[in-house]
């Protein structure tokens, strides 16, 4: 494992696969060929020639032949996921519910499909479709049982405090990030950073390995480092090839301080109250109050509060105080600690640090 860890290698991908030992990876992301059947020169209305992908690495002599491709490497990159690990998958119309049908038959355990909805797609020139303004992605996570990772309190930080949806709003590749020669895009499918860069946060922590099958110009291997995960990658085209090693030795890791994420509130020791009373942390008879200290509760025996007002648990007592239909009494609550007055919610964190430690 250690002779492809942070390194991407020239060749086919379903011979270098094989290679890689069983459960290596937390994450695959692959975007394979599309197989977008393509048999004509597209123009637009001035005559001038649209840059399709056209190209022969795109094109298969039947959809048989493009399914056994598909079994093929969707097969080995389950063997070589861990058994939390979760694979993404991304196409158009053309292709991704075959690739959808096979992940089922191989069961994988389908857990999202996200539209990616492109705000600058490229028209549709001859006015005999809807314009193509989207691609589909698929989440999956190698089997039913698995315990995969969602840095879902991340995401919500990152979408302004709300939930994450599955339709995403993106730019396609272009300006500085488009990698061109001679003024000629070098690749026709080149994937945004930051389509990468939610994936990758959303699925995988610092430190995990992260795969991908079909590497292109590199832009899965560019992302996973400066994230701090570590990446390997396989691309077949030897003009791909040079381009994403050159993007990587240019590419930097994001400054360890800087890659902490937000905890998921699930993956948070849960401390009932009662506990600190039934440790000592908090005697029965001690005295709660509120943060202007004109309501006063006793603790009771049993990890119950009385106060005038109302008596029960720390959190419906302080929901009934503040006329709500429920209250975080973690934070409403204060006592006094050696002539200090502290919030009892710093005790629950003091209990779990010295827990762990």
């Amino acid at each position: 494992m250690s002779q492809i860890i942070n390194q991407i290698v020239n060749g086919n991908s379903l011979k270098e696969i094989k290679k890689i030992p069983d459960k290596s990876f937390d994450l695959v992301f692959a975007d394979p060929p599309y197989n977008m059947q393509i048999g004509e020169t597209l123009t637009r209305p001035d005559a001038s020639k649209v840059n399709g992908v056209n190209d022969k690495w795109d094109q298969f002599n039947s959809f048989r032949e493009y399914d056994e491709f598909c079994k093929s490497w969707l097969k080995e990159c389950k063997r070589i996921l861990k058994d939390n690990g979760s694979i993404w998958v991304i196409g158009s119309y053309h292709n991704i519910f075959r690739l959808g049908y096979h992940l089922q038959n191989l069961n994988y355990w389908l857990l999202n499909d996200v539209i990616w909805r492109k705000n600058n797609p490229m028209p549709n020139f001859r006015g005999t479709r809807f314009t193509n303004a989207h691609e589909t992605l698929i989440w999956a996570s190698k089997t039913k049982k698995s315990k995969y990772t969602f840095n879902y309190q991340s995401l919500k930080c990152f979408n302004d405090d709300l939930q994450m949806r599955s339709d995403w709003t993106l730019p396609i590749c272009n300006g500085k990030e488009r990698l061109k020669k001679n003024g000629k895009k070098i690749h026709s499918t080149q994937k945004p950073e930051a389509l990468l860069h939610r994936i990758i946060l959303a699925t995988t922590n610092k430190g995990d390995n992260v795969f991908d099958p079909f590497l292109g110009t590199g832009t899965t291997a560019v992302v996973a480092k400066k994230l701090g995960r570590n990446f390997y990658g396989i691309e077949n085209d030897v003009k791909y090839f040079k381009a994403a090693q050159e993007r990587l030795n240019n590419t930097k890791k994001i400054e360890d301080d800087y890659l902490d994420i937000v905890e998921n509130n699930k993956s948070k020791p849960r401390i009932p109250f009662g506990s600190l009373v039934e440790l000592g942390i908090l005697k029965p008879g001690t005295t709660l109050f509120d943060p202007k200290k004109k309501i006063n509760a006793k603790i009771m025996v049993d990890g119950s509060i009385k106060c005038k007002l109302s008596e029960g648990s720390i959190h419906k007592v302080a929901a009934k105080i503040m006329g709500a239909a429920s209250y975080n009494g973690w934070t409403y609550w204060h006592c006094d600690i050696n002539g200090s007055t502290v919030v009892i919610d710093s005790l629950r964190q003091k209990f779990i640090s010295e827990t762990k430690a």
